[in-house]
């Protein structure tokens, strides 16, 4: 029988990618995809909703009604998932992240709300519904700073590396107070 794929078969290697590396497939997979499935613990149990987002680094921002329920989960209980990952056509082609984080609600008018709002491309909404270009919709965003990132994508069993890498966020925790700790 002809395999198209013949280094998926047998054990997968284990060996890890240095993070310069492993941090580039990562903002790749951040930077072609749009969408994302954003889990939060909410009063009925667990809520896993697709979500578009945007980016900036290893930050996941997305715009929510402060309403909904996935910003009630936030508020109640800040620890999240998030699930992105590539159309996959097959296991060679398998590609995606799990971001673990804790997230902030951000307001207009609070410290970083603009630094994220930049990222958040609203402008094709505006058109799509007919809104003028000149009166941005300055509502709640949602920010989510990865601490951790498990990556898979099988192609890297190609190179001889395991198709599971681990990422952590090597920044010192802040404090309470949000500033880093000494």
């Amino acid at each position: 029988m002809v395999v198209t794929n013949p280094w998926l078969a047998g054990p997968s290697p284990t060996k890890r990618l240095d993070r310069e590396r492993l941090e580039e497939r990562i903002l790749n997979l951040l930077s072609s995809q749009n969408m994302c499935v954003l889990a939060t613990a909410g009063p009925d149990g667990p809520l896993a909703t697709p979500v578009r987002y945007f980016h900036l680094d290893f930050t996941v921002v997305f715009t929510a009604m402060g309403t909904s329920p996935k910003m009630r989960n936030i508020r109640a209980d800040p620890r999240v998932s998030i699930g992105v990952f590539a159309p996959l056509v097959g296991q060679a082609s398998s590609r995606g992240a799990q971001l673990f984080g804790t997230a902030r609600i951000l307001e207009p008018g609070d410290a970083d709300y603009e630094r994220y709002w930049s990222v958040v491309r609203w402008q094709s909404d505006h058109v799509e519904r007919s809104r003028p270009l000149d009166e941005p919709p300055l509502g709640p965003l949602g920010v989510v700073a990865a601490e951790r990132i498990v990556y898979t994508e099988h192609w890297l069993r190609r190179e001889g590396y395991a198709p599971r890498q681990f990422w952590r966020d090597a920044r010192p925790p802040a404090d309470a107070g949000g500033a880093p700790s000494a």
